[in-house]
């Protein structure tokens, strides 16, 4: 096997989650927690490419090891890590992708091959990962999620920040309630900024065209990673679906109002903080993959959205 990164002197720790930003935010507890327990090691994250800007801003990770979910081997040889620690879930293909790394340590949940807790549902993702390894015997804070500050500056500090995308369609708030939000906002004097992915740049178009706003106001597409972050990190409040925005808003403090929908909050939602979340889980279906908007998302309406903003004092 070709390693996918050279070795510099440093007994490696290598930590797999090859998901998505989102992901990331929530494991941060317990990425700090693993930093402070293992000062002298090379903390390697295993994940896709893309997220090395967000990597730099975690703080407790020294490099990014580009792997695209669990189809392949990891790209390290066997023997190689010291320590290796699965935060990715307790399935037999993250359990088969650490197990083939032959590391001298391994922390995960219990398994056929080594001891740990039982995976639990209903657990809060922040608290989930924290446990883990608090039960490998390092201390670990759910609530030790913060991010540094972004390298970059914002391209407009103290915009309203609205993402109106989502990896899913399951996640998709409507475009026209989207631009009615975006409308009253930037009647009340609000500068508003729709941020995405390049991919979600037609759709933040669409609202910004239903809102009567200008094109510039959409930079969905044109943020690289830590731009984005910055753009969040320095927002006067950010509105988003259950996305990496919304938990890039916890990560820095940030005024936020989440619209969930097939995701529990019990499990993904926001801490304690200037965040207000809007869902009706009785209405739920719970199908993250579907292309269709989740009812428990649709529930929300203008008006919820609006109200939440002047409750945040926006």
């Amino acid at each position: 096997m070709r390693d996918g990164l050279e070795p510099d002197g440093r007994p490696e720790l290598l930590v797999l989650r090859a998901l998505k930003l989102g992901d990331l935010l929530v494991a941060v507890p317990a990425l700090h927690a693993l930093r402070r327990a293992y000062p002298e090691h090379r903390i390697i994250y295993a994940a896709q490419g893309w997220l090395r800007p967000m990597i730099e801003l975690v703080g407790s990770v020294d490099d990014l090891l580009d792997t695209h979910g669990l189809d392949v081997p990891l790209a390290l040889s066997p023997g190689r890590v010291d320590v290796a620690v699965n935060l990715h879930g307790s399935g037999p293909e993250s359990h088969g992708r650490i197990r083939a790394l032959q590391a001298k340590r391994i922390i995960g949940h219990l398994s056929e091959e080594w001891d740990g807790p039982c995976w639990q549902d209903g657990v809060h993702e922040r608290e989930r990962w924290a446990r883990l390894v608090h039960w490998h015997g390092i201390d670990a804070d759910p609530l030790d999620y913060r991010l540094q500050p972004p390298a970059v500056a914002s391209p407009r500090p103290g915009a309203v920040v609205i993402h109106v995308g989502a990896a899913y369609g399951s996640r998709l708030w409507p475009v026209d309630r989207f631009a009615e939000v975006a409308r009253e906002l930037a009647a009340a004097g609000h500068e508003v900024l729709f941020t995405g992915s390049s991919g979600e740049r037609p759709r933040a178009e669409k609202v910004a065209a239903a809102a009567g706003l200008p094109a510039e106001t959409v930079v969905a597409g044109e943020l690289g990673l830590g731009e984005f972050a910055a753009a969040v990190a320095e927002a006067s409040l950010v509105i988003s679906a259950d996305t990496g925005a919304a938990h890039l808003a916890s990560a820095y403090g940030r005024p936020s109002v989440v619209i969930f929908g097939p995701a529990p909050v019990a499990e993904w939602g926001p801490p304690p903080g200037p965040h207000i979340v809007l869902t009706n889980e009785s209405l739920r279906v719970g199908d993250t993959f579907s292309d269709q908007p989740d009812p428990a998302l649709l529930a929300v309406s203008v008006q919820d959205v609006l109200s939440a903003v002047s409750r945040l004092g926006i």
